[in-house]
């Protein structure tokens, strides 16, 4: 079987299919249909009378006929409504017809939005405001154009719808830690979406997580319930340690009542370097007893007495 179009003279389309059978017989089906893309009689007029009119007012009309579109700029030229062949034009200088054709410039650079503050009912059935910023850019700007009515809107939009969705699907912890994770994941969600409208999403960031006031309240109180407890706990882990080593300490006063008289010497030399009055300095009876029995303890001469 063979298959087959071609254009005729007269606009239309010629559609043909050839049968062959095994017996030698060829069966040939011809079907004649409007071609969707031929020009017709006005359109052609049109275009034959924008022609002299840019001849006819030279060299006035080139004013008219030339434009310029910038490096981070692209022009889409449609003639009578319909799109014209070779796609975008750009950068530089291009050539147009006056009265028949229109051009939209399309701005290629990176361009950011602020997402309003969304009111969003987190899994855990807290509600909380947070707003973000989108960065995107044009990537195809025929389709830009021609596929969205405005591009703008439709992003900020979706963005703004988006931002409710992925937070939905997360906690309250997920949502105040997590940040990168959902920037991610929101920045995927979009660019998959716009890619049909030539638009490419490259960056979303949250910017702020505002809470209840009573929710504030409320995290504040545990927070601080929760640094009482620590410091609790880490006073007694030091009574323990302090406790261990007075243990030490009075095991070697033990095996030498002389260490115990330098220590009360040396806190009352401590006691004294202070601007005090009143000095109260307990006297153990130990010493008294040793005193009294004639067998005190041997002084050092070097020591004060």
């Amino acid at each position: 079987m063979d298959f087959g179009c071609h254009d005729k003279d007269s606009g239309e389309v010629e559609c043909y299919f050839e049968i062959h059978c095994d017996t030698g017989t060829t069966c040939a089906i011809t079907i004649h249909m409007p071609n969707p893309h031929a020009v017709g009689c006005v359109e052609k007029f049109a275009t034959f009378f924008s022609f002299l009119l840019v001849i006819i007012t030279f060299p006035f009309s080139l004013f008219e006929c030339f434009k310029v579109v910038q490096e981070f700029e692209r022009a889409v030229i449609f003639r009578l409504g319909r799109l014209r062949k070779g796609g975008v034009r750009g950068p530089g200088l291009f050539f147009i017809l006056p009265c028949v054709d229109t051009y939209r410039k399309v701005d290629l650079r990176t361009v950011s939005f602020d997402v309003p503050p969304q009111e969003v009912l987190t899994r855990d059935s807290v509600t909380v405001a947070v707003d973000a910023v989108v960065y995107y850019r044009i990537k195809e700007p025929l389709n830009a154009v021609v596929r969205v009515a405005d591009y703008s809107a439709s992003t900020r939009l979706l963005a703004a719808t988006t931002l409710r969705n992925v937070l939905g699907m997360r906690d309250l912890a997920q949502l105040l830690s997590d940040r990168e994770a959902i920037s991610h994941m929101m920045q995927t969600n979009l660019d998959v979406a716009t890619d049909p409208w030539g638009v490419e999403v490259e960056r979303v960031e949250i910017k702020d997580v505002r809470l209840p006031v009573q929710l504030q309240r409320a995290m504040a109180a545990e927070a601080e319930a929760d640094r009482e407890a620590r410091a609790k706990i880490i006073a007694a882990e030091g009574e323990i340690k302090a406790s261990k080593a007075l243990r030490e300490a009075s095991l070697v006063m033990l095996d030498n009542p002389t260490a115990l008289q330098l220590r009360y010497l040396q806190s009352l030399n401590t006691i004294s370097a202070e601007k005090s009055s009143t000095i109260i300095f307990p006297f153990p009876m130990d010493f008294l007893k040793c005193f009294l029995s004639g067998s005190g303890p041997s002084i050092p001469p070097s020591l004060p007495v």
